[in-house]
């Protein structure tokens, strides 16, 4: 009776953990960031296709993927995550043009008032969600444009054979000519630009972006909400009291 009584407990806590599993699984399939079909400057020209991010996704993937450091902090910390990588260099782009043209010289060399609304300023247009469901379209402002063009050149020269990254590729990883075709890497700079983008623009009519972005990119109002730490430590409590529960029954 005694062993029965424990099948139909792990019998029951079986069914309610795959409950939950299929619930959120739903649940993040159907809120998952859109791909968008294009990404456009506002004077219309075409930046790259939804085909673009699929390709690059598949070349990151053909170089290692999560092997070469992560994406959404998901893999091998022996390279950054590429997402808060891209975005950290998106936002301090942007910045520093700001400052250039305002005050003559570079974000880091402001003031503390200065960093402060110009911060403000950067959270206010870049989490701006100006995506278009019905065609597909994301339209992206010049500032992000000439952002995207300064990373993309980076990023070519870092995972192909620009001889000033070297060290740089070394501390990551990277071999020299990871990627050989410039086609290539620019359907990469796609995927990458995308998943950046997913953890910064909100969600339509919300107050939170698409995804995660970690480690938390401040430039741009990514910070962690208290819950967030309040679960991962409930969640941690409560595992180890279960262990610590199911050891007290065997002992017993």
């Amino acid at each position: 009776m005694k062993t029965k009584n424990l099948w139909i407990g792990f019998a029951l806590v079986t069914v309610l953990s795959f409950a939950v599993i299929g619930y959120f699984g739903g649940e993040i399939y159907r809120k998952a960031p859109p791909i968008p079909e294009k990404v456009v400057t506002p004077a219309g020209t075409v930046l790259f296709t939804a085909q673009d991010i699929h390709d690059g996704q598949n070349v990151w993937q053909s170089i290692g993927g999560h092997e070469i450091g992560t994406i959404w902090g998901h893999g091998s910390y022996v390279a950054p995550d590429w997402s808060a990588d891209w975005l950290h260099k998106e936002a301090v782009f942007i910045l520093d043009k700001w400052a250039a043209k305002e005050f003559n010289t570079t974000y880091s060399a402001l003031n503390e008032e200065q960093k402060v609304v110009f911060k403000t300023r950067m959270k206010a247009q870049i989490r701006i969600n100006t995506y278009d469901k019905a065609s597909g379209t994301l339209t992206i402002n010049e500032d992000v444009a000439e952002a995207f063009a300064s990373n993309a050149a980076f990023y070519e020269g870092l995972f192909m054979n620009d001889s000033k990254l070297k060290k740089l590729r070394e501390d990551y990883a990277i071999k020299d000519n990871a990627i050989q075709d410039k086609s290539r890497m620019a359907k990469m700079n796609a995927f990458f630009f995308w998943t950046a983008w997913s953890c910064v623009t909100n969600r339509p009519d919300d107050v939170v972006s698409y995804t995660n972005n970690w480690p938390n990119e401040e430039l741009v109002g990514n910070e962690a909400p208290p819950s967030l730490s309040i679960w991962s430590g409930f969640s941690v409590i409560l595992l180890l009291a279960g262990i610590g529960f199911l050891t007290y029954l065997y002992n017993r």
